[in-house]
């Protein structure tokens, strides 16, 4: 069955926007990446590969707020911040750091749930970073050192001086898996 002229026409010009759309979206990323970096926007990495640090000019220095961090645990889990407070600047970014051991035989599967004192301090305490935005999966006999960044809200109420963060770190039921034997966890803390 011969094909009517107008409908090969047809074929190739289709054929034509469908290799023209795939060569598009192939070459759409690294246009973009180079149009990010020609324009100084959205860059993550510096030329040498190191992470660009987060920079904000909103800092309020007139004022300090301490952030006394916290920590509980329900079942065998060791959990405890790195340190017991910092001192920060409303909009100044910080970092602190949480420590999880898992000291049995067995993976567990985990979430943390933080909660805030006062409790008009919550809509203030903005987390750009934290391990509780996900469950954490801990090896038999693993250590994990976990990051939380944040800032306080310039608005926070000038009266509050003291923000408590304190992380409950709670074992995932159902998701725990069978003890690992003493040979495939040598090797972990």
């Amino acid at each position: 069955m011969a094909m009517n002229p107008d409908n090969r026409i047809l074929l190739r010009k289709l054929l034509v926007i469908a290799v023209a759309m795939f060569g598009f979206g192939y070459a759409l990323i690294p246009v973009y990446k180079h149009l990010c970096e020609a324009l100084g926007i959205n860059v993550l990495t510096q030329k040498d590969g190191t992470v660009a640090a987060p920079s904000n000019t909103q800092v309020d220095r007139s004022r300090s707020i301490t952030v006394e961090l916290d920590s509980n645990v329900q079942g065998t889990l060791r959990f405890r911040p790195t340190t017991s407070r910092v001192t920060v600047h409303p909009g100044e970014l910080a970092t602190v750091v949480y420590e999880v051991v898992n000291s049995q035989g067995r993976v567990v599967n985990a979430q943390a749930v933080p909660s805030y004192a006062p409790q008009s301090a919550t809509p203030h305490f903005k987390k750009v970073e934290c391990f509780c935005f996900r469950q954490q999966t801990l090896q038999a006999h693993e250590a994990k050192q976990m990051p939380v960044m944040f800032y306080i809200d310039p608005k926070l109420p000038r009266e509050v001086k003291t923000i408590t963060l304190s992380y409950t770190f709670i074992e995932v039921a159902g998701l725990a898996q069978a003890p690992v034997s003493a040979s495939t966890s040598k090797g972990k803390l």
